[in-house]
């Protein structure tokens, strides 16, 4: 009746067990592909909890490796179109609010989708659904370099936003069950600068590449380099610890959507990823026509170079997301938009050094408010995480959809004092709701094991 428990620690390195059964003692062995060395000690119980990823580890490493790849492809993806705007209203004859449309019916679908690959993903499991998704995205891509009409384009187009719901909805979930709370803000912030640059690159590349190549071919590039980061994804993201499958009931679904709307905080952090995104996305829809024309006659290659803008963005998501593990959500949320906000006011200038100022402040501004609110949802969601996060990326991505069209027509209504004046006012909503979630009362720490 003896039981005895052994194991040789490296630093850092943990392993799995085996157990070697002799008569009625039972061992435990643990083996390590880092090799051995130490003093021995004895293992947890058997059933008792398995630590979440602290910073500082290999698989911390891993893990964000391989979901800074899954963001930057998504970002890539997904805004790479978007300094080809203007090209295309030529190519195809057609106007800024219609050209638009190749983004708008992206994240539209992608929007939508969320709330499908969210369940998925609660009832099969994490990393495959990203994998998955993200391997389809690139496929859709190459498929819409081939199009040969406008109207297959946006088919493509659509399907590449179904495909990458895949990915938006379920890496962030796969961060909050992870990673240990203290360093989610962190986790977080490193996957949001993955979709920074990501979205820097996608139009850094297509707005330069454009000017020499066909956006057919340009397209095509872009696919390839999402194939690539599909293989990382798949190479180098550890399997989940941490994940229970839910059945994939719709009785169930409902009751989980039904239960993030009676939380106090969760439904206007939504509503903060419509205004967020909305305004985002407007301001890059339109800022490239503003530029083209009087009185700053820049080229098409220079406006995919204000690209860089996105480092910015690239810094301010894992540093704001890092402050706000530090000083609380409440205290940071709302200066991130006011910086935004100050940020779209320069714009209205026509000095060209204060439009990139204004574009400089907007753009760090967004990504750091938008780390803190991926993280504060994982944070408040404390059952159908999957669902949470697929509802404020559906809200995230409607606000693309439909704000970024939507500024079309201010565009062509009042040019940029028009667009400037709608994305100023959803900033106005964004500081007041962020202004009520400062008040609200903070949720019990979670006891997380180490």
């Amino acid at each position: 009746g003896v039981r005895i428990s052994a194991i040789t620690r490296s630093s850092g390195v943990t392993g799995r067990f085996w157990p070697e059964k002799a008569n009625r003692t039972e061992v435990f062995i643990v083996s390590s592909t880092h090799g051995a060395s130490g003093a021995s000690a004895e293992i947890p119980a058997p059933g008792a909890p398995i630590s979440h990823t602290e910073k500082g580890t290999q698989r911390f490493a891993r893990t964000a490796l391989a979901l800074f790849a899954g963001g930057f492809a998504t970002f890539a993806l997904l805004y790479c179109v978007q300094p080809m705007m203007p090209m295309l209203s030529q190519a195809f004859g057609i106007n800024a609010a219609q050209s638009s449309l190749i983004l708008s019916l992206s994240t539209l679908t992608l929007a939508v989708g969320l709330l499908i690959t969210g369940p998925i993903s609660d009832a099969i499991g994490r990393k495959q659904v990203l994998v998955v998704s993200l391997l389809a995205a690139a496929v859709f891509t190459v498929g819409s370099a081939l199009a040969p009409s406008w109207e297959g384009v946006l088919l493509m187009r659509a399907l590449v936003g179904l495909a990458l719901s895949g990915v938006a909805a379920v890496a962030m979930t796969y961060l909050s069950e992870e990673i240990h709370p203290h360093h989610l803000g962190l986790a977080m912030g490193l996957y949001i600068g993955g979709n920074a640059i990501g979205g820097m690159s996608g139009r850094l590349l297509s707005g330069v590449l454009v000017d020499y190549l066909s956006w057919h071919s340009v397209l095509g590039v872009m696919g390839g380099l999402a194939l690539l980061a599909a293989l990382l994804l798949w190479r180098f993201l550890p399997e989940s610890r941490h994940f229970h499958p839910r059945p994939l009931r719709l009785r169930g679904l409902l009751q989980g959507y039904t239960l993030h709307f009676r939380d106090a905080g969760l439904p206007w952090l939504f509503l903060q990823g419509f205004l967020l995104m909305g305004s985002f996305v407007t301001l890059y829809n339109y800022i490239g026509y503003r530029l083209i024309a009087e009185p700053f006659h820049l080229s098409q290659t220079m406006i995919g170079l204000l690209a860089v803008l996105y480092l910015s963005g690239i810094y301010s998501s894992a540093q704001v997301g890092a402050l706000a593990d530090r000083f609380g959500r409440r205290r940071v949320f709302w200066l991130v938009i006011a910086l935004m906000l100050a940020g779209v006011a320069l714009t209205l200038f026509d000095r060209l050094p204060l439009v990139l100022l204004g574009m400089l402040l907007f753009t760090f501004g967004f990504f750091g408010a938008h780390s803190v609110a991926s993280s504060w949802i994982g944070r408040r969601a404390q059952q159908a995480r999957g669902q949470a996060s697929s509802l404020y990326l559906f809200s995230y991505y409607l606000g693309s959809s439909i704000a970024g069209t939507l500024g079309g027509v201010f565009w062509h209504a009042a040019g940029w004092d028009g667009v400037g004046l709608f994305i100023a006012s959803l900033l106005l909503i964004a500081l007041a709701v962020a202004l009520h979630l400062a008040r609200l009362r903070p949720l019990p720490e979670p006891q997380a094991a180490h």
